[in-house]
């Protein structure tokens, strides 16, 4: 298990493994602004906060 800090900017790949989706997934969901996952752009290069990343699964969480 890797361990990331909060302010880490994780390339898509990192996110994916994380969330358990593909890359192209990610990629479908930054075109079609489908989720809120907040993404930064350096250069042509997309990295995703570990902050972030964390973030959005809290809100995905659903509590029976």
């Amino acid at each position: 298990m890797t361990y990331y800090q909060n302010d880490q900017l994780l390339t898509p790949n990192q996110a994916s493994e994380i969330l358990g989706v593909s890359v192209q997934t990610l990629a479908i969901w930054r075109c079609n602004k489908r989720y809120n996952l907040n993404y930064v752009k350096v250069g042509r290069y997309v990295r995703y906060r570990y902050a972030d990343i964390l973030a959005f699964i809290e809100a995905q969480t659903v509590v029976a």
